[in-house]
C-alpha cells in the first residue's frame, strides 16, 4: 500500500472513523449503501448524485429467471456459454439463482417495471438468451428508471451521507490493509482523507478511456487503477465488450441503439441492403454480442457501411417502444421508424477489473468491490445481455450481508451535516487534455475489436509516452488503467469472447482460464514491449 492517512496532513480528515466509504454512486454503490442501512456509510461520487453514472444509461434491463417457463439453470447455462469457457460456474450459479430477489427488492424501491395488464412482470428477449427473461421500464428506460428510484431511497435514509463532486484518487492503507480513501474535489485542489473500516469500490468502468464508447466521462478507469497501485490482484482485464450498434452519429459518448430494438425483430444491414449477419451465424442479429461486433466492424471497415433497420419490426411503435434511441436518432435527422440507423462498434462494457470472491472481497484486506470495477467471474470473457445490472445488484447486497457481519453494531444511525470548504478552481492543463486524446485514440485504435501484437505495443508506446507529461493523479489514473487492459491483451495470445487477435485469431484449449496480473507485472510488460517494439 502506497498511501496512509498520516502522509497527508494538509487533507482534511474526518473526526470520526467511518463505518463504510463507498465510491462511486451508481447502481453497484447506492444498492450496496441502502442494503447497509442503519450502519453510517458515506457514498464519494465523482458526479452529483446520478449523472455521471453508467448504470442509468443502461436501456435493456435486468436479466433474471422469473417467469414460468425460464428456470435459474438455463439462465446460468446461457450465461456460461456466452463466457466462452471461462466464467466461474459457482458464481454464476448463485449470481442467477438471487436475481429474482434482487429485482423484488427494486420493486420494492418503487422502480417501475414494465407489467401486463394483470400486473404481472413483461419479460424481452436479448442475445444469446434462450428465454425472454429481461424486464424493462418503457423499452428502453431501465437503468434511468432504477437509478431514480434508488436515488429517491437513498435520500430518505438518514445512515447514508453523499458527497457529490469529488474524484478518487488513492487508496489509503498500511501494508495489506485498506484503511480509507483520499478525494480531491473535482475541477480543484481541495483533498479529503477518508479514513474507514471497509471500503467498497464501486466506480464502474473504463469506457471514456476509449475514443469511440457509449459510457460517460466519468467511467475512466479511476478504480481499477487505484486498486492496482494498492497491489490489488486484477483479473481478465483484456476482455472488452463493444456493443455492436453505437449509433455512428459523430457524438461523444455514442448513443446507444439497444439490443432490445434487434429482441424485437430489427435487422442488420450494410449499403447494398444485405442483411450481412445470414452469412456470420445461425442466430443472425441474435448472436453474441462480440461475433456481432465484429462483423459490423468488418462492413464499415470495408466500407459497406452497417445499419439497423427497425422500419418493419418497429416502424411507427418506435418513439413510444423505445423514447431514449428515438430521441437520439432525431437530434441527429435520423427517423428510425422511416430511416436506416447508421451503426458502429463502441466500448461499452469492461469484463475485467479488480478480482473478487463470491461476497465482493479483493485481494486487499478491508476492500470490496462491485459493479463494472469488479471482477467476479460471472462474465468470463463475453458478458450476457443485461447481465451487468444483474451482477451489481447481486454482488452490492452480498458485499453489504458480509460487512454487516464482520462489523459490530454501529455505534450511530445518522451523518451530521459535513463541514467543508468549497475547492479552489485549478489551472486545467492542456497538455493532460491532449494526453487523454492520445490515450482514448490509441485503445480505440488499437485495443479495440480487433487486435494484434504491433498495435497493442504502439498502443502502450503511446500511453507511456503521454503518461510523463500528466501531473493530477486522476489523469495518471486513466494511464495507468490503459496500461493494464492493454498489457493483459498483449499477455493473451488467443482469441477469446470480447478478446479478438488477428495474429491468434483461434481460441487455444490451454487458455480456457481466467487470467490474471499485478501493476508490477504490467510494468514489465510494458517495459518489455517497448524494447521489441
Amino acid at each position: 500500500m502506497e498511501v496512509s492517512v498520516e502522509d497527508f496532513a494538509p487533507a482534511y480528515i474526518g473526526k470520526d472513523v467511518d463505518d463504510v466509504v463507498i465510491l462511486g454512486g451508481g447502481l453497484a454503490g447506492l444498492f450496496c449503501a441502502l442494503k447497509l442501512s442503519p450502519r453510517p456509510v458515506t457514498v464519494i461520487t465523482n458526479a452529483p448524485i446520478g449523472q455521471g453514472a453508467s448504470s442509468a444509461w443502461a436501456q435493456g434491463g435486468i436479466a433474471a429467471a422469473i417467469s414460468e417457463p425460464d428456470s435459474v439453470e438455463e439462465h446460468r447455462d446461457d450465461t456460461l456459454v456466452a463466457g466462452c469457457g471461462i466464467c466461474e460456474e459457482k458464481i454464476v450459479e448463485q449470481m442467477t439463482r438471487e436475481g429474482s430477489d434482487r429485482v423484488h427488492d427494486l420493486l420494492s424501491y418503487g422502480v417501475p417495471f414494465d407489467k401486463d395488464l394483470e400486473g404481472r412482470l413483461k419479460f424481452s428477449r436479448e442475445a444469446a438468451h434462450s428465454h425472454s427473461r429481461v424486464v424493462r421500464v418503457r423499452g428502453d428506460m431501465a437503468g434511468r428508471a432504477i437509478m431514480d428510484a434508488l436515488i429517491s431511497a437513498v435520500r430518505k435514509t438518514p445512515s447514508i451521507r453523499i458527497l457529490e463532486g469529488y474524484i478518487g484518487e488513492s487508496l489509503l492503507g498500511k501494508g495489506r490493509y485498506v484503511t480509507g480513501v483520499l478525494a480531491r474535489r473535482r475541477g480543484g485542489i481541495e483533498r479529503l482523507a477518508f479514513p474507514a473500516k471497509a471500503v467498497v469500490l464501486a466506480s464502474g468502468g473504463v469506457g471514456h478511456l476509449f475514443g469511440l464508447t457509449t459510457n460517460p466521462y466519468e467511467a475512466n478507469g479511476h478504480g481499477l487503477a487505484m486498486a492496482a497501485r494498492a497491489g490489488a490482484v486484477i483479473a481478465d482485464a483484456e476482455f472488452v465488450q463493444f456493443h455492436p450498434t453505437a449509433l455512428d452519429v459523430g457524438k461523444d459518448p455514442a448513443p446507444l441503439a439497444t439490443e432490445a430494438l434487434r429482441g424485437e425483430g430489427a435487422i442488420l444491414v450494410n449499403k447494398a441492403g444485405e442483411r450481412f449477419m445470414e452469412k456470420v451465424h445461425p442466430d443472425l442479429e441474435l448472436a453474441p454480442r462480440d461475433i456481432v461486433a465484429r462483423a459490423i466492424h468488418e462492413e464499415v471497415s470495408a466500407g459497406r457501411g452497417a445499419f439497423l433497420d427497425c422500419r418493419e419490426a418497429i416502424g411507427a411503435k418506435f418513439q413510444e417502444e423505445f423514447p431514449t434511441v428515438f430521441k437520439a436518432a432525431t437530434a441527429a435527422g435520423i427517423d428510425p421508424s422511416k430511416d436506416l440507423l447508421p451503426v458502429a462498434p463502441a466500448e461499452h462494457y469492461h469484463m475485467g477489473g479488480v478480482l473478487t470472491d463470491a461476497n465482493g472481497r479483493t485481494s486487499l484486506d478491508g476492500l470490496w468491490a462491485a459493479g463494472e470495477v469488479a471482477s467476479t467471474g460471472a462474465h468470463g470473457a463475453n458478458r450476457l445481455a443485461s447481465n451487468s445490472l444483474l451482477e451489481a445488484v447481486v454482488f452490492a447486497a452480498r458485499i453489504a450481508e458480509d460487512i454487516q457481519g464482520l462489523m459490530p453494531t454501529p455505534r450511530s444511525a445518522y451523518w451530521n451535516e459535513m463541514d467543508d470548504a468549497p475547492g479552489l478552481p485549478s489551472q486545467r492543463n492542456v497538455e493532460e487534455r491532449d494526453a487523454i486524446t492520445v490515450l482514448r485514440t490509441t485503445l480505440s485504435k488499437n485495443v479495440g475489436v480487433l487486435r494484434d501484437a504491433g498495435g497493442l505495443k504502439e498502443a502502450l508506446s503511446d500511453i507511456v509516452r503521454a503518461e510523463k507529461i500528466c501531473v493530477r493523479q486522476s489523469i495518471r489514473n486513466m494511464m495507468v488503467a490503459g496500461k493494464i487492459i492493454a498489457a493483459a491483451a498483449l499477455k493473451r495470445e488467443e482469441s477469446r469472447g470480447g478478446h479478438f487477435r488477428k495474429d491468434f485469431p483461434q481460441e487455444h484449449p490451454d487458455l480456457a482460464k481466467r487470467s490474471y496480473t499485478t501493476l508490477s507485472e504490467v510494468e514489465t510488460l510494458t517495459a518489455e514491449a517497448l524494447e521489441t517494439a
